[in-house]
């Protein structure tokens, strides 16, 4: 069976950086930072006490009371930019073949605003004050169940939870899916609220957050030598994926074709990256044989570049033994040196960003470039965005659990 082929025709964000897609757009490319001093909770016993949330958010701008009662805050995020990836797209639901069209989505960690407050209500007034909708908001596949239900589409619907490959694995499934012939239309993505007391608190103890306190712009510095760890994000970015025939015949606009995906685990660690990259260098070879492009076709990668001492030492190390001297042409950028890590959707973000870069020539830069380090070697696109042709591109997310995704994009020529 010939493989169908599968490009994006829609798209949505939300971040710190912004509400919307474009407004996201705009401020990475202007390289702006989206961390300041956290205002939803007292951080005094944190030893992080800033983050990247998205700010100026007000829940009944978009959803009515009684529908914001139902929903959780991831959920509620995914279905702002899902709404903007699919008006964004111009797909009219009632003229699509609704079982074939599906909905696969990721979440790292899913509900737990819910559960830390309803975990407060039983202890001050007891486990028969718990809401009805405490279980079906909290739940992962809340978000896949609710746009499914928003939308109409009654095809394979649910949700990949690989911490931060979360959304990557998803988009990866989604892929699949009509390429497989098993749907026409997919909706994808993934969506992350876990800037909560108890959130970030676990993050800390692990010592994976930046303690740069004083100066909370400038603490993402992925690749830096001077990096302390990563900047806690959250947010939503969404993807109307179509086979390609089904997108032409109705006149769609297409922004980038998905060519390759490739999946692999480090059977290492269940926290730290094995230091060999091997693993995030077979799921790079498997995104380009599966997509059939040489290696020195790419030009850019969005890397997973979290500013953790280790990962971006051995992403480096990765991209190197994947691309050999090929790495040192790449130009090579972290998304979350200005949204922060959206843990498990950030691989949804970040393939956004990836497919406008493609789509634009446009690559935003890796902010906060100071000081070079000599593990880190190749080029980050140091602080300023830069104009250049994206024939191609990859994304990469790695995740807790030793999970390594990559994504590859192309232009769409036809």
């Amino acid at each position: 069976m010939t493989r169908r082929r599968v490009v994006i025709t829609g798209m949505g964000a939300i971040s710190s950086l912004g509400l919307d897609l474009p407004t996201t757009w705009h401020n990475l490319l202007s390289g702006e930072s989206g961390a300041g001093p956290i205002t939803r909770f007292d951080t005094g016993k944190h030893t992080c006490k800033f983050a990247c949330e998205v700010w100026n958010w007000e829940t009944e701008r978009y959803f009515p009371k009684t529908e914001s009662k139902r929903l959780e805050k991831f959920t509620q995020y995914f279905l702002v930019a899902s709404d903007e990836a699919m008006k964004h797209s111009g797909l009219d639901m009632t003229r699509v073949d609704r079982p074939r069209a599906g909905c696969i989505l990721g979440t790292g960690i899913g509900g737990i605003h819910e559960i830390e407050a309803s975990k407060v209500l039983q202890i001050e007034r007891g486990a028969d004050r718990i809401s009805p909708f405490f279980i079906p908001k909290i739940m992962a596949n809340a978000m896949a169940g609710q746009a499914a239900i928003r939308y109409g589409m009654q095809g394979t619907c649910y949700v990949t939870s690989s911490a931060c490959a979360s959304a990557s694995h998803a988009i990866g499934m989604a892929l699949r899916t009509i390429q497989w012939g098993e749907a026409d239309v997919m909706l994808t993505g993934g969506s992350e609220a876990a800037t909560t007391e108890l959130g970030l608190g676990g993050f800390c103890a692990l010592k994976a957050v930046s303690t740069r306190n004083d100066d909370p712009k400038r603490a993402s510095r992925p690749f830096d030598r001077e990096r302390d760890g990563f900047v806690m994000g959250e947010g939503a970015a969404a993807l109307v994926l179509e086979e390609l025939e089904h997108a032409r015949r109705r006149g769609a606009t297409i922004y980038a074709e998905v060519l390759g995906y490739g999946s692999t685990d480090d059977a290492n660690h269940i926290t730290a990256p094995a230091e060999d990259g091997d693993g995030p260098m077979r799921a790079m070879l498997q995104a380009l044989q599966d997509g059939g492009v040489a290696k020195d076709r790419v030009t850019y990668v969005n890397a997973h570049g979290t500013s953790t001492p280790l990962n971006d030492k051995i992403e480096t190390l990765a991209l190197k033994k994947a691309f050999g001297d090929h790495a040192r042409r790449l130009a090579i950028s972290s998304t979350k040196s200005m949204v922060g890590h959206l843990l498990g959707a950030s691989g949804a973000l970040e393939l956004v960003v990836s497919a406008l870069s493609v789509q634009q020539g446009r690559v935003h830069p890796t902010i906060n470039y100071s000081t070079p380090d000599p593990d880190c070697d190749l080029d980050y696109v140091p602080n300023t965005a830069r104009e250049m042709a994206v024939p191609y591109a990859i994304s990469n997310s790695l995740g807790f659990g030793g999970h390594n995704t990559c994504l590859l994009l192309g232009r769409f020529t036809g």
